[in-house]
């Protein structure tokens, strides 16, 4: 087997990992083969072992990262939650198992964010409604002063209450990505731990 080789091999078995941290492997493995020179290329691949193992490896690496460091922004606990899906596909453990628990990671994903985005659209909406009051209340003050004052103030407490209602729904949005990238690193290590039993 030559570099290019390995290197479209491993690049095909990282394919689905989120983009920074492809290239950021792909960039290790060219690193570590250029260090090793051409002369000694074939010593590289003896050392990193089967392209295979070696993606598997990185991706259960990158898994069990997630438990030590929270994703801390939104698109970086979803590329979380995906590689610690993906850490578990490569976890060495029953097929039957694998596909139940596929099945039961991916049906939580899906509930938890269908939960998360109607919290979202509804703090939306009272932000929105907030905004239509506002409006309606400025306008009834030149015909009915009191009620007028009233609907805006009315109106700025629910642009307040939706306000931090969007931004509670964003930080529990964090938290819930953080917690699923953490559970699905500790199933990757938990498979871990049973290949080195054998």
């Amino acid at each position: 087997m030559t570099r290019a080789d390995y290197m479209t091999i491993l690049s095909h078995n990282l394919r689905r990992l989120p983009k920074e941290d492809y290239d950021r492997a792909m960039e290790y493995f060219e690193e570590y083969f250029n260090e090793a020179g051409p002369a000694h290329e074939q010593d590289a691949i003896r050392d990193l072992g089967a392209p295979e193992d070696a993606s598997r490896e990185l991706i259960m690496n990158l898994a069990e990262k997630n438990i030590e460091e929270p994703p801390r922004t939104v698109r970086r606990g979803v590329h979380a939650v995906w590689v610690g899906i993906l850490g578990v596909c490569a976890a060495p453990i029953a097929l039957p198992l694998l596909l139940a628990l596929f099945c039961v990671i991916f049906a939580l994903f899906i509930t938890v964010f269908a939960v998360l985005g109607s919290l979202f659209l509804a703090a939306v909406c009272v932000a929105a409604g907030g905004v239509v009051a506002l409006a309606g209340g400025f306008i009834l003050t030149f015909h009915a002063f009191a009620d007028g004052i009233t609907t805006i103030g009315m109106s700025l407490f629910t642009i307040g209450a939706g306000t931090l209602f969007v931004y509670g729904s964003f930080r529990l949005c964090r938290w819930a990505l953080g917690k699923m990238s953490q559970s699905l690193g500790n199933i990757t290590k938990g498979g871990r731990r049973h290949e080195k039993k054998y």
